[in-house]
C-alpha cells in the first residue's frame, strides 16, 4: 500500500537548520511531482516547496532562499533542507504528491 513517511523534525533555535526526509513506497515515486506543505496552529495550510518530475522547483516567498527541496528517485525519498529557521516556520510539515493523492502523517518542526 502507499506510504509517505516524514522524519527529521524537531526543536531548533532561530537561525538553525533541519533536514526533513520523506520516504515513499507503494507507488512510482519518480513519476510524481511532490510538495512539502506546512500547517501552523490557527493558520491555513501553506505549500512551501514543490519539485516536479523533471526536477524543476518552486518555493513560497516566505521560504525562498532559505529552504531547498530535492529528491532521490533511486531511494524514493523527498527532502527539504531548511536553513535560517525562524519562529514563524513552526508548523507540522507534510510531504504529499502535488495532486494531493497521497499524504504523509506529518512531522513537527518547532523553532524557539
Amino acid at each position: 500500500h502507499v506510504q509517505l513517511v516524514e522524519s527529521g523534525g524537531g526543536l531548533v533555535q532561530p537561525g538553525g537548520s533541519l533536514r526533513l526526509s520523506c520516504a515513499a513506497s507503494g507507488f512510482t515515486f519518480k513519476s510524481y511531482s511532490m510538495t512539502w506543505v506546512r500547517q501552523a496552529p490557527g493558520k491555513d495550510r501553506e505549500a512551501v516547496a514543490r519539485i516536479d518530475k523533471d526536477d524543476m522547483t518552486a518555493y513560497a516567498d516566505s521560504v525562498k532562499g532559505r529552504f531547498t527541496i530535492s529528491r532521490d528517485n533511486g531511494k524514493n525519498t523527498l527532502y527539504l533542507q531548511m536553513n535560517s529557521l525562524e519562529p514563524e516556520d513552526t508548523a507540522v510539515y507534510y510531504c504529499a504528491t502535488v495532486a494531493g493523492t497521497y499524504w504523509g502523517q506529518g512531522t513537527q518542526v518547532t523553532v524557539s
